[in-house]
């Protein structure tokens, strides 16, 4: 990966650019302001350079500072309930994922606390409830599982913080987040994988009475595919601004032109001070950012009535039927220009996100067609042996929730499994289901590039015909690299 030759092609139309080569580091000096930086920095360093400083920064993959060598998060075990900090594995370097898993063997563990990297102590911990309820004690949420969202990163293992519904973390006592009309920017890394329509997947400037009592109280990443509020174009996802009262694409209500975000992993943007606010994204592996919107506040957000809280994984009055994943994200003080976020962008890719291997398959979860965007469903619900299973819209019942068991078999609606019918090897054999047993003709590989294949046969699953309409028949076929054989996992 050329760091030296995309950093120089981002900041070049910034003004005069000097790119000095000392040993086995890259300096890039630029007279535009606030992108000046060693190479190998974190990103809060490069928002400092730009006169934003980070006032909260929190991930559990790596550090966001070139010199943090402190605890990322901290894990609690169900075997006794004791608890460990997972930190890095140098200054400035990545997660010591190893740490968790050595702790968390052979019992479940959560993640109880998202640590600060500022210094501020704006950590995020389980959020207590609010206007709606979460379904954990006294109305709080649940936390997350900590080996549910395993990554690479720089080639080492690290886990993100994987978000169903009724999962949430919050912090309503805050140290130099914005307020008011005080401008401030963020980003945040997410899985662009795992998202839904429910509210809502924020990230961000919340109200600290989590209460919807108000607009204009919050300022969030909001990622996912909600048609509620806002929306774009397609079916979704897109990067929105949450401020309460609506979740925005643009200065109108409900829709704005927008394409929706299609990466594996994304970088979200959103930033605002007054009567002014954006929102930009791109590939968290690879690429610059796009600038999806940049304009007024809609009518009746300006001025803004921030409040300075900080939550993840849920909507200001705790609305929490949202998924997502998070890996990394910042909050800043004041308004960040684009060089600014440009070399951020380019710092986060340089930092080689990718999946963990084997697909990270999850439990119950939604097999979605890279083509068609629709899911791998059992028609009606039906339990015969034999049903050949097809593509639907994507609804969440149990027709379409599949479980990948350490025998690699894929399990639906309790005891019935994708099957390669009658042991059948060649192109054409239709996937259907059936009793689960030990045979091969039910065990399926999930691989890093999408495809999931048969374990007897080396094929394919497949979208009869490249089909993307309700009803398209899947089969088995000689694996080509289309679109129609790439699946996606969302919760």
């Amino acid at each position: 990966m050329n760091v030296k030759g995309r950093l120089s092609r981002l900041l070049a139309a910034t003004g005069t650019l000097l790119v000095l080569a000392v040993g086995a580091s890259i300096y890039v000096v630029s007279d535009a302001p606030g992108v000046a930086r060693a190479a190998g920095t974190g990103p809060c360093d490069i928002y400092a350079s730009g006169g934003t400083p980070c006032v909260a920064a929190h991930s559990t993959t790596r550090a966001l500072y070139g010199a943090y060598n402190g605890p990322l998060y901290q894990v609690r075990r169900s075997s006794d309930n004791t608890t460990r900090d997972v930190g890095v594995l140098s200054a400035g370097g990545y997660a010591d994922a190893a740490a968790q898993d050595t702790f968390c063997t052979n019992t479940n563990c959560v993640i109880t606390i998202i640590y600060d990297q500022t210094g501020r102590n704006n950590r995020l911990t389980q959020a207590l409830g609010g206007g709606v309820p979460g379904p954990g004690p006294g109305g709080s949420d649940n936390l997350a599982d900590a080996k549910a969202a395993p990554v690479t990163i720089g080639g080492q293992k690290a886990y993100g913080v994987y978000i169903p519904p009724g999962t949430g973390y919050r912090n309503n006592n805050t140290n130099g987040i914005a307020t008011g009309d005080q401008p401030e920017g963020m980003y945040a890394v997410l899985d662009g994988t795992h998202y839904n329509n429910g509210c809502c997947f924020d990230y961000g400037n919340a109200q600290t009475n989590a209460m919807a009592d108000d607009i204009g109280i919050m300022e969030t990443i909001y990622f996912g595919n909600n048609k509620v509020w806002g929306y774009g174009d397609g079916n979704g996802p897109w990067i929105m601004m949450d401020m309460e009262w609506g979740l925005f694409s643009g200065v109108n209500p409900r829709y704005n032109p927008m394409p929706p975000i299609n990466h594996r992993f994304v970088t979200a943007i959103v930033k605002g001070e007054p009567n002014h606010w954006a929102i930009r994204g791109g590939s968290a592996q690879s690429g610059g950012l796009t600038t999806y919107f940049d304009g007024r506040r809609p009518n009746g957000y300006h001025p803004m009535k921030k409040e300075g809280a900080i939550l993840l994984g849920i909507g200001g009055d705790n609305s929490n039927t949202a998924r997502g994943t998070f890996y990394e994200g910042v909050m800043t003080s004041g308004y960040p220009t684009a060089a600014t976020e440009d070399a951020v962008q380019a710092n986060i890719a340089a930092a080689g996100y990718a999946p963990a291997g084997g697909g990270n398959p999850q439990q119950g979860v939604q097999l979605v067609g890279g083509q068609s965007n629709r899911c791998v469903d059992v028609p009606n619900g039906t339990t015969t042996n034999g049903t050949q299973v097809q593509l639907w819209d994507c609804t969440g019942s149990t027709a379409q929730r599949w479980t990948h068991t350490a025998g690699k078999q894929l399990q639906v609606l309790g005891n019935k499994c994708l099957d390669a019918s009658g042991q059948g090897t060649t192109n054409g054999t239709q996937a259907i289901i059936w009793d689960c047993h030990s045979g091969t003709n039910q065990q399926w590989n999930i691989n890093s590039n999408g495809t999931i294949t048969g374990v007897q046969s080396g094929l394919c699953l497949d979208a009869s015909g490249a089909g993307t309409a309700n009803g398209t028949k899947l089969l088995l076929w000689a694996c080509n690299g289309q679109q129609n054989q790439r699946w996606s996992t969302r919760s």
